[in-house]
């Protein structure tokens, strides 16, 4: 198994910012913009963009371009190690990090397909952190970034939505993991996939 071709990153660059994801397909863009429109009100508020909508397996932060190949070694290791096939996950309920005292995150969560993405973050967090990146701090929750709080003044509303919500925002196919890059911008971040890493079948 090798990873699919794709862009590679500017050569002007020393690093990138980079982290391992599933994608959702494009036909959860709207039910993700459409639960995002009711927390719109709460001020203080930046909703991701419902296009570029992931599943964070393992944040890896700033990645030396020349360590780029070692890193895409390591994330082939880690499927194959995780021996998830292809599988069935749904997008579904609502929740915060790091509690409702104090919001910073606000999520969608995950039903169907929990343990295999949970199996897949542990391969990719084994094969990653022998390399020397830095261990997660905190259990593993999957999940999509919904939106993010920048102070407390809208948290009476996000509150009220997630504990009366508990929407079902769809299911897809999940058969590929990938190693993404991140590019902050002043319109928020860009993500673009640097290689794809099958799902054995």
């Amino acid at each position: 198994m090798s990873p699919s071709p794709s862009s590679s990153p500017s050569p002007s660059s020393s690093s990138v910012r980079a982290f391992v994801a599933v994608e959702l397909p494009d036909d959860l863009a709207e039910p993700i913009a459409d639960l995002q429109s009711s927390l719109a009100d709460a001020p203080g508020i930046r909703p991701t963009d419902p296009r570029q909508a992931h599943l964070t397996l393992k944040f890896l932060g700033d990645v030396a371009v020349d360590r780029l190949e070692e890193v895409r070694a390591a994330g082939e290791r880690a499927v194959d190690r995780a021996g998830v096939g292809p599988f069935d996950c749904t997008v579904e309920g609502l929740g915060v990090f790091p509690s409702l005292e104090y919001i910073s995150v606000v999520w969608a969560g995950i039903g169907e397909g929990d343990e295999e993405l949970t199996r897949l973050h542990e391969a990719l967090e084994a094969e990653t952190t022998a390399l020397g990146f830095e261990p997660e701090e905190h259990a593993f929750t999957p999940h999509v970034t919904l939106a993010r709080m920048d102070d407390g003044r809208g948290k009476d509303l996000v509150r009220e939505v997630v504990r009366e919500r508990d929407p079902e925002l769809g299911s897809f196919e999940v058969g590929s993991a990938s190693l993404i890059e991140s590019t902050l911008t002043e319109d928020g971040p860009v993500y673009e996939p640097i290689a794809t890493f099958d799902l054995r079948e």
